[in-house]
């Protein structure tokens, strides 16, 4: 019996370690344990054994042997159940068909995960002292539980006081919970409304599942194409989270340069940062507006009559949505050669739809071959803004027409190839 059972075993019989699989299974999809805190019904439980055929006891009785042995061996968290095979081959013999767990702790011991379930189970218990209605969500989510350990608890307090102080119209620094903070929160955005919508079933969670604790940018792609341009006190999911529950959050702040020295400003001041709401209103005597994500060309863009540079960082251009003072203005975009950079030229034109491009031609492209980088995560969302020749690049970039994921940078393009736009892009030029 010292062999490896395991080796000799036909790949269709199952074996302990297959039978452990099969719980194992159960465990990590969370069945287990949902059946500790919310008993189906399903114990004693059944799994059934792939076994021998008359056929393979004949041929191979031996190893059917080692097979059965390991699995009789094994029994004490389980019973086995067996049926007769071979009567008319090489004798009668009951082999194992079906393994039986009397209880669902017996199958969580099986897989070496009792000391999990228990620390479930006083979780689990603490957050029905809390509310009667929040193990619910545990049975739901039993291994986010697990996850969670004692943050699970101090994101459910978070909730109930939510629920207890609808539009607190404070900042989430001001909360007086303790082991809550900030960042507390920003980790646990997601946790926090689904168990405020566990204990508030009134609560509106379709927008907690978008947010998804997903960093800030890119967005994901399942959001739709306006997701950048929403206001600004949304753009971000913590200023989502803000703004759902009544929380005061920091304003959204829009950085600019006036690159005509003829146009007053503050004093000398030329690049001047200011709300999303101030600039919506700003009266500025300007005829362009040229809008790029990268902070060194915002910076390094020269002298220009007429004309207002504003930086964007990135799907950062939600300060335009309300700026009803653009629609007046030529406003010309200038991003990166890849397919983030026409998602974010579409999702601009969303709100004005007389945005043009500039430096984002395949010209620009081919002229920069050495210093094309790869793109991380493509996008491969549907843009119905771009124009024709706009949409083949966006198309190309995304089908790898000039090789993987390709992408220039913009803050790669040669100075002088973008001071020769400039030059013949002036006003009245």
């Amino acid at each position: 019996m010292g062999k490896d059972l395991r080796a000799d075993a036909p790949k269709t019989w199952t074996t302990m370690a297959g039978l452990r699989a099969l719980s194992l299974k159960a465990w990590n999809s969370g069945a287990l344990l949902q059946d500790v805190l919310e008993p189906t019904g399903a114990y004693p439980r059944r799994r059934a054994l792939k076994r021998p055929t008359a056929a393979e006891l004949l041929s191979d009785y031996a190893a059917a042997q080692r097979w059965a042995a390991e699995l009789f061996e094994g029994a004490g968290p389980y019973t086995l159940e067996t049926v007769e095979v071979g009567r008319r081959t090489v004798g009668s013999n009951r082999i194992p068909a079906a393994a039986v767990f009397p209880t669902v702790d017996d199958e969580i011991g099986f897989v070496g995960k009792s000391q999990e379930a228990a620390r479930f189970r006083e979780l689990a218990a603490e957050l029905d002292v809390l509310d009667p209605l929040l193990p619910g969500w545990a049975a739901r989510r039993p291994l986010k539980l697990l996850e969670l350990g004692s943050d699970a608890l101090t994101s459910a307090r978070v909730a109930l006081w939510l629920r207890d102080n609808p539009g607190p119209g404070i900042y989430v620094r001001q909360l007086g919970l303790p082991g809550v903070h900030t960042k507390f929160i920003e980790r646990r955005r997601q946790v926090i409304d689904q168990l405020l919508a566990a204990v508030a079933p009134g609560a509106d969670s379709d927008e907690v599942e978008a947010d998804a604790e997903a960093p800030v940018e890119p967005p994901v792609e399942a959001a739709g194409p306006e997701v950048a341009l929403d206001d600004g006190a949304g753009r971000t999911p913590a200023a989502r989270f803000a703004r759902r529950h009544g929380f005061l959050h920091p304003p959204e702040l829009v950085r600019f340069r006036i690159l005509d020295p003829d146009i007053p400003a503050l004093g000398g001041a030329r690049d001047i940062t200011v709300t999303a709401e101030a600039f919506s209103t700003l009266r500025v005597p300007v005829r362009t507006v040229i809008a790029t994500e990268n902070l060194v060309n915002f910076l390094a863009l020269p002298e220009r009559s007429g004309t207002l540079a504003l930086y964007g960082a990135g799907y950062g251009f939600s300060s335009l949505q309300d700026a009803a003072w653009l629609r007046e203005c030529e406003v010309l975009y200038w991003g990166d050669i890849d397919t983030h950079g026409f998602r974010i030229l579409d999702q601009l034109r969303a709100v004005h739809p007389h945005v043009e491009s500039v430096l984002m031609d395949e010209e620009t492209l081919l002229a920069h071959r050495d210093a094309w980088g790869t793109e991380p995560s493509p996008s491969r969302a549907v843009l119905t803004r771009l124009a024709a020749e706009e949409s083949a690049l966006y198309e190309a970039l995304g089908s790898d027409t000039y090789g993987r994921s390709v992408r220039l940078e913009q803050e790669l393009i040669r100075w002088d190839w973008a001071l020769r736009w400039l030059s013949l892009s002036k006003p009245g030029g």
